[in-house]
């Protein structure tokens, strides 16, 4: 179940939204990535999975562009991941990056204008249906050092989503959140992959891991296995097995 170069998410690679190839990074002498080898295609919703400091959010920032692999090849949306890839890119860290005075609508029209979003009125339409989708429409006039965490959570995600990106990436999204909220986000993510948009999301937590449609197990820095959720969990032999049982078995050494 191990992943090599070769092994793509979807029907085919020639529609690869994400290419890893022996993507190796290092802080000082900590190895953090080592080795890591993916396709991802056009409408996947794709987890990586594994405890903390297993390298998912060092992974997710490469992705994003904010640091270069010390050795091996990525590729996103046909490109090496840069800052001109921004407008092409919703970017949602795992801490928000949100400005505690503004108000709600004055943080997402700053991350608008950011991802390039220039033409006022067309600006001001995708920041009212943003905030709809979230269910802030009603805050949009709050600062937001005055919202609770699980709305700070859900502008974060709007600012994420302002300029309709094509690929989606959400370090820890739902960490916090209560139940409902968590499985609103979810219904979104579901419609995002539905109308295109490719999801990548790291999580710890297996909640978050059963609705991807693909997962890679990360632990230290590497991928020990890779697919979709009921074929990680068949691959225990086990009966009933849970995603737990099945990180734990290849974690094990399957």
């Amino acid at each position: 179940m191990s992943i090599d170069a070769n092994t793509n998410v979807g029907n085919g690679s020639d529609d690869a939204v994400i290419r890893l190839s022996d993507v190796e990074f290092s802080y000082g002498q900590r190895r953090v990535l080592n080795g890591i080898s993916l396709f991802i295609e056009k409408g996947a919703i794709f987890g990586f999975l594994g405890a903390n400091g297993a390298g998912k959010t060092t992974l997710i920032r490469l992705l994003a562009g904010l640091g270069k692999p010390q050795s091996g090849t990525i590729s996103v949306l046909g490109q090496s991941p840069s800052p001109r890839l921004s407008q092409q890119i919703g970017y949602m860290p795992q801490l928000n990056a949100l400005y505690a005075e503004l108000s709600v609508q004055e943080n997402l029209d700053f991350f608008a204008r950011m991802y390039g979003l220039t033409d006022r009125a067309q600006r001001r339409e995708a920041e009212e249906s943003t905030l709809e989708v979230v269910g802030l429409l009603d805050r949009r006039k709050d600062p937001v050092l005055r919202l609770s965490g699980g709305m700070r959570q859900r502008l974060s995600l709007a600012c994420a989503l302002v300029h309709d990106p094509k690929l989606l990436l959400l370090d820890e999204p739902t960490v916090g959140l209560d139940p409902e909220l968590r499985a609103s986000f979810w219904e979104h993510f579901q419609s995002l992959s539905d109308s295109g948009t490719t999801v990548i999301i790291s999580s710890h937590t297996m909640d978050d891991a059963a609705h991807c449609h693909q997962l890679a197990f990360l632990y230290e820095g590497r991928i020990i296995a890779k697919d979709s959720p009921d074929g990680l969990r068949a691959a225990t032999a086990v009966p009933n097995a849970t995603l737990e049982d099945a990180f734990l078995f290849f974690v094990r050494g399957g």
